[in-house]
């Protein structure tokens, strides 16, 4: 399998990411994408994919860092590299109060127009979003970036948000909150979601997906459990809903 979004650099996992890549691969996962939050995320993340040939990185800032330093010109560097395959995570977050959204949406708008302006560039875009879809879509829809670009990582919304992102052309990924108890609204805007419209991730070293989900902190070898849960839902073979959500993956990030 693929897990289309994890973060190999955060201090949870950095300092055994030998170990926990190897641990992936013993599980069948056998290529990871690791997400940037911020331009020297970024970088960290081009290191380690130069060590380990299964694993692609993102260049870009995260909402919840728009109080730092922006360092555009690190974001740009990442991007620079071949095994940087998309951009994000960017987007907008009115879970927690802290940082402003008016800098958020500062944040988002040059993030926009950073990647408006590399022209000749088409790579996807990963997209935080939490409890801001309708702060988000029309920001979308005024660029000139294509909807199909979008991939709304980690998605805990209504199904109704769901339909919403799916008519601007953009993917869905779950994480292991889908298989949780308290997470009705998520799996019914799951069973909305055509299965090659959609992709799983863990967000680890978050979200532990059952039934390990007591385990800390996450890893992108428990990505199966996700699949294996949405696979149930389908009423589909794990086996094809792995080589499905692996095509969607391989496809939609140029793999």
């Amino acid at each position: 399998m693929i897990d289309s979004h994890c973060h190999l650099t955060n201090n949870q996992l950095m300092h055994r990411v030998d170990e926990v890549i190897e641990d992936a691969a013993r599980s069948g996962v056998h290529t990871l994408i690791s997400v940037a939050t911020d331009g020297a995320d970024a970088l960290e993340a081009r290191q380690i994919a130069e060590h380990f040939p299964n694993v692609y990185f993102s260049s870009g800032i995260h909402p919840l860092h728009a109080e730092g330093d922006w360092m555009w010109e690190y974001v740009l560097e990442a991007a620079r590299d071949p095994k940087c395959i998309a951009w994000g995570e960017l987007g907008l977050d009115r879970h927690y109060s802290d940082p402003d959204f008016n800098l958020q949406k500062q944040l988002l708008e040059e993030h926009i127009a950073l990647i408006e302006g590399e022209k000749d560039d088409n790579r996807p875009i990963i997209v935080h979003c939490r409890k801001a879809v309708d702060d988000l879509l029309p920001i979308f829809e005024a660029s000139t970036l294509a909807g199909d670009r979008f991939v709304f990582h980690c998605f805990t919304e209504t199904p109704a948000e769901a339909k919403k992102i799916l008519d601007l052309g953009a993917m869905i990924s779950f994480t292991g909150v889908v298989t949780y108890k308290n997470a009705a609204e998520v799996v019914a805007a799951a069973e909305l979601v055509p299965i090659e419209r959609m992709m799983v991730e863990t967000d680890s070293p978050y979200l532990s997906p059952e039934p390990v989900r007591k385990e800390r902190p996450n890893e992108p070898k428990n990505v199966v459990f996700t699949a294996s849960f949405l696979a149930d839902l389908f009423g589909i073979a794990l086996s094809d809903f792995e080589s499905q959500t692996d095509q969607n993956a391989t496809r939609f990030f140029n793999l």
